[in-house]
């Protein structure tokens, strides 16, 4: 069975930086397709990052330039650094993971908060 637990949310200021983890336990991590998601009340789910297990990544036009995600398939991580916060970019982030054909794993999210 896989975990996900993420970590590194918090608050920052407008055009601050955080660096969420995400941290996977169990499974083949380095054959997962790895995103950042984020969910907003009220709103849909939206994918902020995907880095795929080839190592390709795809940002969501809201963030691009801006975050970076990557991938450490030693220590089974995903980070996702984020620069130049916006208001707008407050939410609960959350890590799946996910391979062709079969159900993706959620983590529970860690909570980021941009604000003055």
């Amino acid at each position: 069975q896989v975990q996900i637990v993420e970590s590194g949310g918090g608050l920052a200021q407008p055009g601050g930086s955080l660096t969420l983890s995400c941290k996977v336990s169990g499974g083949i991590f380095s054959i997962y397709d790895m995103s950042w998601y984020r969910q907003v009340p009220g709103k849909e789910r939206e994918q902020v990052a995907e880095v795929t297990s080839a190592r390709n990544t795809i940002y969501a036009d809201s963030v691009r330039g801006r975050f970076t995600i990557s991938r450490g398939n030693a220590k089974k991580t995903v980070t996702l650094q984020m620069k130049d916060l916006r208001v707008e970019g407050k939410a609960g982030y959350l890590c799946f993971a996910d391979k062709p054909y079969e159900p993706g794993f959620w983590g529970r999210g860690t909570q980021v908060t941009v604000s003055s």
